[in-house]
């Protein structure tokens, strides 16, 4: 199963683009979330290294660096995702079975291809695109 780093991300992303004055904290994000803060803190870290996200020493709360529509969501993917490869490809096949000898290259273009596609529609929604499903 795929992780729901990249949608908690985006969880967060919107609840502090939606509410800009407030400072919310790790606790009432949890809350939104359901779940742990201890998560919403390691994901708001990543956020904040990727440069999405600012806080101050001594404040509750972050603030987004740009403005929702400057915000893609492959640019949240990336902060939470840093591997490179969306696929990994197991490394040490068979190298004496017809299959296992062909895997890897079989399925590079493939992946590759894939990954693409995915990082193309992700590049091609805001995060403000995402948050008017919010306010219809």
């Amino acid at each position: 199963m795929i992780n729901s780093r990249l949608a908690v991300a985006i969880h967060i992303m919107i609840l502090i683009a939606s509410n800009p004055l407030e400072h919310m904290s790790s606790e009432f994000i949890a809350k939104s979330v359901n779940t742990n803060p201890v998560v919403i803190r390691r994901i708001t870290s990543m956020l904040k290294k990727a440069g999405l996200l600012t806080s101050h020493a001594g404040r509750t709360g972050a603030k987004l660096t740009k403005n929702p529509e400057d915000i893609t969501l492959l640019d949240i993917f990336k902060a939470v995702e840093p591997k490179d490869e969306l696929f990994a490809i197991h490394e040490n096949p068979n190298p004496n079975c017809p299959v296992g000898k062909n895997i890897q290259s079989a399925l590079v273009s493939t992946f590759t291809r894939v990954q693409k596609a995915m990082e193309d529609e992700l590049s091609s929604q805001s995060l403000k695109d995402v948050m008017g499903h919010f306010l219809q």
